[in-house]
């Protein structure tokens, strides 16, 4: 008798767990989609259905689990068990597993009253109200013939200054059919007389709009497009220069595509507020297959698969930014690390299985400091044989660097700004001091009184648009940080040079639409 009541208790138990256990749509799943997924699958956007209700995403359910389970998507490159970045959009595997559990289950809805709103997106900017805006001179038309183009696009500036670039935030104008954007700075007009060569509007082109290698390295190349991925502000402190004058130049991928679609695309740039001081200008250098970097010549013969290592000694002391590796539709696989003078190393980025339709630029979640003599390897592998189903020559055939799809390319761009002490302190996405995450508040700032930096940790119960500014005791702003920046919804941090903030009190205010809150900040 004993024992039945034992079986019992331990069968109603388990019950009681399973039923605890339940995954449903309201308050598991919704979360996970409107994070991760919403970006894209939304009217007007990139993906190829919406996934903004329980509806929606009911009824693509078993695609969701597929894709998800093999981690096609979100599509993020890096291995996020290498390296780390800001803007990371990949899934766990506790919420691959909880998706995968929901389909299984039959995709239980749960209580709506838990259920989250889908996000409010903004329509002209998720980063608040641009200081330029620069928008293709006409619609361009995009054959419907299942075919990629890359497409180059000339935008005169009309800046009669130099200014400080903060981020560009690029609006396709048709998110069904552009797939990703470069961007460029011209100074020398060679871009406009291309264009001007050509009938129609823009020219054709692939890995830069000069054919001159050296050129090439030479153009500055400011933050580009992925759909999905939220641009992200240089460092307080920092930012690229455009110079008076100055062509931006676009390079837009339209994907293949089955019917003729036009597209009128457009940049919102931001620059520096004029209260944000600026010591560091962010600089780059591009990683190339020249023999004296990957010691050998660039050929991959057919029906092998091949490694290349590039090494590049960094001559001076630098912080390092992020990094935008790139290479065609032979690429299988990027390694990136820093070996430090003392022989240490400090991995950068690793992608595993390289898909030519997810490029994108990675910027760090913290400084990567690079002592002059320190060695940036960069090692990529290319598949030349049939075992590659995107090879796109069968049979295979040799191939070395070039501008078209087919031909190959080993190009590693790597932003950097001159190295200030204390670099390897500064953590962009999350202070390491176990005293802050102790605190148990909403609205956060740490370390407080503060020296050269601080961070902002706020969070958000829905999704919305936040100004932050800070002041002084007398009310007067003495910066701008945020201006109508949007933020889904959760939490968020934010660092704050304070540096050069004369010593004394100052408040933060930080605001949507719906809430205002006050901290106080005392900068020693």
């Amino acid at each position: 008798m004993k024992n039945f009541i034992l079986i019992c208790l331990v069968g109603i138990l388990s019950l009681a767990e399973a039923k605890a256990q339940e995954v449903n749509f309201a308050e598991d799943i919704a979360d996970i989609i409107y994070t991760h997924c919403a970006g894209c699958h939304r009217p007007g956007e990139i993906g190829p259905f919406s996934l903004s209700s329980y509806e929606e995403v009911r009824d693509w359910a078993a695609s969701i689990k597929y894709v998800t389970e093999n981690k096609l998507m979100p599509p993020w490159q890096p291995d996020p068990n290498y390296s780390t970045f800001l803007g990371e959009n990949y899934l766990t595997d506790a919420q691959i597993s909880d998706i995968a559990q929901w389909v299984d289950d039959g995709m239980p809805r749960g209580d709506e009253a838990l259920e989250p709103a889908f996000p409010e997106f903004p329509e002209g900017s998720v980063l608040g109200e641009p200081d330029l805006v620069l928008e293709m001179a006409e619609e361009y038309l995009h054959t419907g013939n299942n075919q990629d183009n890359y497409r180059y696009f000339v935008l005169p500036s009309g800046l009669t200054e130099d200014k400080v670039i903060k981020t560009i935030e690029f609006r396709p104008g048709n998110a069904k059919i552009v797939h990703h954007a470069l961007v460029f700075e011209d100074t020398t007009g060679e871009a406009a007389a291309m264009d001007a060569q050509t009938p129609e509007y823009g020219f054709n082109g692939f890995g830069g709009f000069t054919s001159d290698m050296q050129n090439i390295l030479d153009q500055k190349q400011f933050p580009g497009y992925v759909p999905g991925q939220k641009p992200i502000f240089f460092p307080d402190g920092t930012g690229q220069i455009i110079q008076a004058g100055a062509d931006v130049v676009i390079q837009v991928h339209y994907a293949p595509w089955p019917t003729d679609e036009y597209d009128k695309s457009k940049l919102n740039i931001f620059f520096a507020d004029e209260t944000e001081t600026i010591t560091r200008e962010v600089n780059g250098h591009i990683m190339v297959p020249f023999q004296d970097v990957i010691g050998e010549q660039f050929f991959i013969p057919a029906n092998t698969v091949k490694e290349f290592h590039g090494r590049y000694e960094v001559p001076i002391d630098v912080s390092l930014l992020g990094l935008a590796p790139h290479m065609h539709l032979l690429g299988k696989h990027w390694e990136v690390y820093l070996e430090n003078t003392d022989g240490s190393i400090v991995p950068l980025v690793r992608v595993n299985e390289w898909d030519f339709n997810w490029q994108g630029s990675y910027y760090f979640d913290s400084y990567k400091v690079a002592k002059a003599g320190s060695i940036i390897h960069a090692i990529a592998s290319y598949d030349n044989t049939t075992a590659n189903p995107n090879n796109p020559s069968n049979p295979p055939q040799f191939v070395t660097w070039g501008e078209g799809t087919e031909d190959e390319m080993y190009y590693l761009p790597i932003y950097y700004v001159p190295y200030e002490p204390g670099d390897e302190d500064v953590i962009f996405s999350g202070t390491q001091d176990p005293a802050f995450h102790d605190l148990a508040l909403d609205l956060k700032l740490f370390p407080n009184p503060t020296a050269d930096y601080a961070e902002l940790y706020f969070h958000l119960n829905e999704s919305a648009q936040v100004w932050i500014d800070l002041i002084d005791v007398n009310g007067n702003v003495v910066r701008h940080i945020k201006k109508g920046e949007f933020y889904l919804s959760g939490e968020t941090n934010l660092l704050i040079r304070t540096r050069e903030l004369a010593s004394g009190q100052y408040f933060l205010n930080i605001r949507t639409a719906k809430k205002q809150f006050t901290v106080p900040m005392i900068k020693n």
